[in-house]
Formats: structure tokens, sequence, C-alpha cells
């Protein structure tokens, strides 16, 4: 671990320009990363804080096909998006470049040119899965089929999505072409190969020697697997007419990975903002005094802690990250967030039900941080987190520092008298808390950094509760200056503090205290005088306001109609019957009956005994659907019955008929009966 950087370099993965930006990316890497950003520049660091779009790949192919525009049309619309949404959310990159600039792929074309000329690729011709139908060879996420590691049956071609194993197409159980259905062949194709397996020795001194008392135990985890499991070399081209060429002689019609070019997006992305800046952009990647630290989801892990750095080693002139502190999934209610089910909380419709409340959902995002394992997102937490900490805790203390100094001074600072010992036990253990968030935040514990924030909000909330100015007004004016001092410098400290955390809170907090911007984070710990005796303060205002039940079940039934939608669509709808006469249906006779008795039929699970008025007579059905409804339940159903079905026996017990039923999207059987009462039993359906 790198002790006292010069400059640090803060990377955040690469969004996909093939959709909008959902709560699960939120929480793994742009707030942790975006906290840790703004961390360090009030502490007067020197920051590059980088990310942009990633508009390469066969998933931009993909949506282009399914759209049925051009995978550039795609990644315009969704660059747009993505960039608004990290507006909106107060993420601070220094730069947010696409890779689909010229200064990317100039950056991209020479880094690869480099490890070609010195001889660090192998070139082999393979053979790989070709649909003979579209004419094309298959990218990886053109190809389903079974995981061959733990038998999902709708692995893709590059990452099995159940067990997180990283596949080859070629490795998949009877792959399917995602362009046509059809089984691909395989053709031979000529391809450049990374040697992986040379670079074991040095990954695993530099990983799991150097870094393993620092890194989280997560990332070893994975790194540890993926070594053990032996390296292999990995293609970095492939066939493809999206992306980036390879710019070398041979290769035409061939395109660079997008996990060859997309981590090198950060390295263009650093050259754009040095370019507007007017910096050098090398020492930020290429000084050892440089600490590099990449910000990503668990999914990425092997991308950026062996591929991207073998890639830095082979070219030599890099450094490598001090710290890969990945996390794991975001799960919504209980189920994984998924794009493509539309599964997700979309950040541009959070706003559009949630205006002005960006803090409130990092604040929520950030206290159920899967920092060492999957955790859950409920809009029932999120109400809880706003309106029993944020709320109540947060803008109840500043609420009452304000209203009381403007009470009892007309907005202006008191001047403090003599202090007791609990103002200056209150001040100094103020003048803590910097060093125990600061402490928490470079081991990258940001839900626990979040906590201690909080904290600084308790004691001030203690504070008046155990002085209570309120009531010594009337009886000491001249202790209550000093007790309204001491709560006001505690306001000004929150200020600083929960501006990683809560940026647009700490900007009204400036305007409600119109205290100076440019205090740094140090100063909480140097300083008594945050906010000077004398200083105006401004009127009171509300920080957050309460969330009521009905704005959460709006969100709740919004889920609840997605996940009906869903089943819908994958409910298996059996495909027609072979055609019947009219002579044929002029045979079946249905008729309107009811239910009036039910037993289950001994020894069966499935199969119930009913005892059915048909209008014609009484009758016994058996029918098996003792799975789906309990005897007490059917006693009384109005049902559809085919009277002229042939009598079956069944267990011993002759059943002389059958009910109709359909299944609903849950696969549960439901009676297809009359909807209009006053039909009587007998009646003719036709």
């Amino acid at each position: 671990m790198l002790e006292n950087p010069k400059r640090y370099t803060i990377t955040a993965a690469l969004p996909y320009t093939n959709g909008p930006i959902h709560i699960g990316h939120l929480a793994g890497v742009y707030v942790p990363s975006d906290i840790y950003a703004r961390y360090l520049r009030l502490q007067g660091k020197d920051v590059a804080f980088i990310c942009g779009s990633d508009e390469h790949g066969v998933a931009i192919s993909m949506k282009a096909k399914k759209e049925g525009i051009t995978p550039q049309q795609v990644i315009d619309k969704y660059d747009g998006i993505i960039r608004q949404s990290f507006i909106d959310f107060g993420i601070s990159f220094d730069n947010y470049s696409r890779t689909s600039s010229k200064i990317h792929h100039d950056t991209a074309s020479a880094f690869f040119r480099k490890l070609y000329d010195n001889g660090d690729f192998i070139e082999e011709v393979t053979e790989q899965l070709y649909d003979a139908k579209a004419d094309q060879f298959l990218a990886d996420r053109f190809v389903t089929g079974t995981c061959p590691k733990c038998d999902n049956p709708e692995a893709y071609g590059d990452q099995c999505e159940k067990c997180g194993s990283t596949l080859n197409a070629t490795d998949l159980i009877n792959p399917k072409s995602t362009i046509t259905g059809d089984t691909p062949i395989l053709k031979s194709t000529k391809h450049w190969f990374l040697p992986l397996d040379r670079y074991d020795d040095f990954l695993k001194e530099w990983i799991l020697v150097g870094h393993a008392k620092d890194w989280k135990a997560n990332v070893l985890g994975q790194v540890k697997s993926w070594l053990d499991d032996g390296l292999k070399p990995r293609a970095v081209t492939r066939d493809l007419d999206w992306g980036i060429d390879v710019p070398v002689e041979g290769a035409e019609g061939k395109k660079l990975y997008v996990w060859f070019d997309a981590p090198i997006g950060y390295i263009s992305s650093t050259k754009e903002w040095a370019a507007k800046e007017g910096k050098d952009w090398e020492p930020y990647w290429k000084d050892a005094d440089t600490k590099l630290v990449h910000f990503i989801g668990k999914d990425n892990i092997v991308f950026h802690c062996i591929i991207f750095p073998a890639m830095l080693k082979a070219e030599g002139s890099y450094i490598l990250p001090d710290n890969v502190p990945a996390n794991e999934f975001l799960n919504l209610e209980g189920n994984k967030l998924s794009t493509s089910k539309n599964w997700a909380v979309w950040l541009h419709e959070y706003l559009q039900d949630f205006p002005d409340k960006q803090d409130v959902l990092r604040y929520a995002l950030t206290a159920n941080a899967p920092e060492t394992k999957d955790n859950d997102f409920t809009w029932k937490d999120f109400q809880a987190r706003n309106n029993n900490e944020l709320a109540a805790i947060l803008g109840n203390f500043i609420n009452r520092v304000v209203v009381l100094t403007n009470k009892y001074y007309e907005g202006i600072v008191p001047q403090p008298m003599e202090f007791t010992e609990v103002d200056e036990q209150t001040l100094a253990e103020l003048k803590a808390y910097p060093a125990v968030i600061s402490s928490s935040i470079e081991r990258y514990r940001f839900r626990e950094a979040q906590g201690e924030l909080m904290n600084v909000a308790r004691l001030g909330n203690k504070y008046l509760a155990d002085e209570e100015p309120w009531k010594m007004v009337k009886t000491n004016p001249e202790r209550v200056q000093t007790q309204m001092y001491v709560a006001l410098q505690i306001a000004a400290a929150l200020r600083i503090l929960c501006e990683p955390f809560l940026p647009f809170t700490a900007c009204k907090l400036s305007g409600i205290l119109k205290t100076d911007l440019d205090l740094t984070w140090n100063t909480v710990a140097t300083r008594s005088d945050l906010i000077p005796a004398g200083h105006q303060i401004g009127a009171a205002e509300i920080l957050f306001a309460q969330i009521e039940d009905a704005e959460i079940q709006k969100q709740i039934d919004k889920l609840e109609a997605t996940k009906t939608a869903n089943k819908m669509e994958a409910q298996v709808v059996e495909a027609q019957k072979e055609t019947a006469t009219f002579e044929d249906f002029a045979k079946i006779d249905l008729r309107v009956g009811t239910i009036i008795e039910a037993t289950k039929m001994p020894k069966a699970n499935k199969l119930l005994v009913l005892k059915v008025d048909t209008g014609i007579d009484v009758r016994t059905i058996v029918s098996g659907i003792a799975e789906h409804f309990t005897p007490e339940e059917v006693i009384g159903k109005r049902v559809t019955v085919l009277v002229n079905l042939a009598p079956r026996a069944l267990r011993g017990v002759e059943s002389e008929g059958m009910l109709l039923l359909a299944s609903d999207a849950q696969g549960k059987l439901v009676f297809v009966n009359p909807d209009t009462e006053g039909v009587l039993n007998g009646a003719v359906i036709c």
C-alpha cells in the first residue's frame, strides 16, 4: 500500500452504453468512488477521478439489432442518458469520456501495437463458433448455452451469470446463436492472444503476497481461484463489425476485444482531461508516487486484477493499481437486479418520483452497500433511512440549531462565554471525528464511515438535549450563548464532513449557515471557530422531508407490476393441438355445475374426489387439483364440466367427467366458470 502519494488516479468502471444507469451501478461503483474522490479533494489532494462510456463490444451490437438502429445511434442515445444521471446524482468525475472518441481509438491502437511489436501476443488460427445462416462469427454474447460448471441453461459465451464463471463460447454445452436460434458450427479464424500464463508468478507475488493484508477478501478470493485454476492465453481480438480495428496487417474485419480496449479507456480519458487542464497525463499513470485505485463490481474483478495488470506489465511503463476495492452485488426487494427484465430502479425515473432527493438515495445505498457480501435494497428500508435517520437525526439537529439561533440572536452567531467541561469535551470529541471517518474511508469502508458521520449529528442532538438551552435561556442567557456557539460548531463541521456522502445537503447547509466553502477536512480537527462569533446565518430550511407510506407503496406496486409482466412474458404457451372439425366440436357437451362435496383421494397428493351438481345429475369427478386447492376451498365453486366424457377409473374411483381450468402467470390453476349471476346448473355452454 502506497504511503503519502503525491497524486491519486481514481477510476470508476466504464458503464456500457446499451442502457441507462440503475441503483445497482450507483451502489456498487459510482457512489463509493465519488465519496473517495470528494474526501481526497477536501484534504487538498491532487486527484484525477476518471470514467467514460464503454461503447464497443457485442452488447452494443445486440442492442442496435434489437432496436433496429445503428450502433452509433445506440451509444449516442445512452451516453447522453448516463452522463445526465451522473450529473444529477453529483458523481464528480474530473473527466467523463467515450471509447468511441479518436483519442481512445489512437491510444488503444498504439497500446496494442506496442505489445504486438514486442512479441507479447500469440497469433493462432482457432476454431470459433459461426452462424451459417447469419454468415458471421459469433462473438461471446451472441451465443447462449448450458454452463459446463453449474448447468445453467442460459449462460453466455463469455460468462455464466448464475455461478459467475468466465467462459469461452466454445465451452458451452448445446450452444445456440442468439441471432438466428440455430446451432452454430465451428469455423477456422485467426486471432491474437495475450498469454496470461506468462504472468502467473508475477500476479501471485504482486496480489496474493504483496496485497494480502490490504485488499478485500472477496477480491483476493476470486483472484486466487483464477490463479489456482491455471491461467491460459486469452484472445484480445474478435470477429466483429463494431469496435476498434486491429492495427496490423492481415487483421482485416477484426476488432480489438472490448475487454482489451475498455480499461485502456481510463488512460485515454486521463489524456483527454490533462489536455483540457493543461497538465501532463503521464505522472497519473506512470509515476511511482501515484496511487491508482479501480472501483468496480465483482463481475469485473478478473479483468482489473489479472488481465489489465498483465497488459500494463507487458507494456512496461505503467504503474499497477494500489487497490481494487470491488463490491458485491445489490439486489432489489430480494431479487437480482436485471436490465433485461426491467427489475431495477432507474436513476432518471427515481428523480421523477423523488425530485431533489438524490442524497436520500445516496445515503440509503451507502448504508446498505454490498461491501463484503450481496445486499438488498428495499423501499421500506429506504423510507426508514430517510425518516428515522436523515430527517430525525441530521435534519432535526440542524433545524433546532438554526431555529434557536434566529430566535435568540436574529441569526447572528453569539459570543461564547466561559466553556464548561461538557463544552470542552464535546468540542474535543468533535475534533476527533475527521480522523475516525478518514480511517474508514481510506480502508474503503464507506458504510462504516457514513455511520460515523451520523454519530456527529447524534453528538449534537445529545448536547442540546442534555443542555436544554430553551429552558436555560430564561435563567442564564449568558450560558445559552456558549451552548449555541458549541452547537453551531457541530453544525458547521457537519457541513464539511457530510460533503463526500451528501453533496447536495452540504450545498444546502452552506446556504443556510453561509459558511466558507473553502474550509477543508482537516480544519474540523484543528479549529474551534469553524463558524465565528458575529457571523450571520440564514433562515431554517427542511433538509429532509418525511417520505409517506403512499409514496413507497407506489414504488412497490410498480415493481409488482413488473414482476407480473415478466411472468406473463416468460409463460410458455402450449402449441395449438391438431385441428378439430365442427363435427368433432359438436360432440362436446359442456355444462355449468357446482361442486357440493370434496375430499382428498387417499395416498394421492394431486387428486381430489368431487361431487358435482351438473343440473342433469350429481356425479363423481376425480380432478388433479389438490396441489392448488384444499377441499374446503372448492366446495360451492361454480365450474364448467365436460359431462359426456367417457367414465374412467382412477385409483378405484370412477370419474364421470372433467372440469375446465386454466393456469395463471404464476402457474396456479384457476377455474373456468360463468361470470354472470343467475346461470343455473345444467346450462349448456356453446
